[in-house]
């Protein structure tokens, strides 16, 4: 992995949450760099702070403390407003549950990230037909298997061309050879457009498939990158 401008710098952040009359620190003065193209798998307890990495880094969330970098943009300091935005054009998001929207067929969902960019529409064939699905495009979401449904669900969250991919549990809901196929699938198409993707999971063998392992214990990470195969 050539080393350069990273998609994703985090310096110094810091997340708390309030459980009745205490404060629960999540994540302590927490750095981290994602380089272009590269696949990074954080892996942890339950609990802690994994999802929450995720959310800070998307935007949902924000920090208590610190910078978070995303393509050259602080998510960190932007508006409520202002996040969404860079969301949308800026990061896909796959998750454990799929979600879907049940009432949009299989091309539906992936036009509505497509429309919201004002993308073109011939996008969504394009990659029904790049995770194997060209001929279910009419097909409503819970008509396909869950694999299927997952394939669809990488497809929508490429839809508007991120330069970063988060994946939370990716394979969760998955057998085992599924998931290795959706795997796969990810990297490939992360790959091809030189994406950044950055997984949460809680799965070893699963993470030994990226290029570089984290593991986040007490809020810090305590492995800065165990090189994979």
């Amino acid at each position: 992995m050539e080393s350069g401008q990273p998609i994703v710098s985090l310096r110094g952040v810091e997340r708390s949450y309030r459980e009745g009359d205490r404060t629960r620190v999540v994540l302590r003065k927490l750095d981290l760099d994602v380089q272009p193209g590269e696949w990074v798998a954080l892996v942890g307890r339950s609990g802690c702070g994994k999802s929450t990495l995720l959310n800070l880094i998307s935007g949902i969330d924000r920090p208590d403390h610190g910078d978070i970098q995303v393509n050259g943009g602080n998510i960190a300091r932007m508006t409520e407003r202002e996040r969404t935005l860079f969301r949308r054009r800026n990061i896909g998001f796959v998750y454990q549950f799929f979600n879907l929207i049940p009432t949009l067929t299989v091309e539906e969902n992936l036009l509505l990230p497509i429309e919201l960019n004002r993308l073109d529409r011939a996008r969504a064939r394009e990659l029904l037909v790049a995770v194997g699905l060209e001929d279910r495009s009419a097909t409503f979401p819970d008509r396909l298997s869950g694999g299927e449904q997952q394939r669809v669900a990488i497809a929508r969250a490429l839809a508007h061309d991120p330069l970063l991919l988060l994946a939370d549990e990716p394979t969760g809901n998955l057998d085992g050879a599924t998931g290795k196929q959706m795997l796969q699938l990810m990297k490939s198409l992360a790959r091809t457009a030189h994406r950044a993707l950055l997984m949460v999971t809680h799965s070893y063998d699963v993470a030994r498939q990226a290029d570089r392992v984290l593991i986040l214990e007490n809020g810090r990470i305590v492995n800065k990158g165990v090189e994979t195969d």
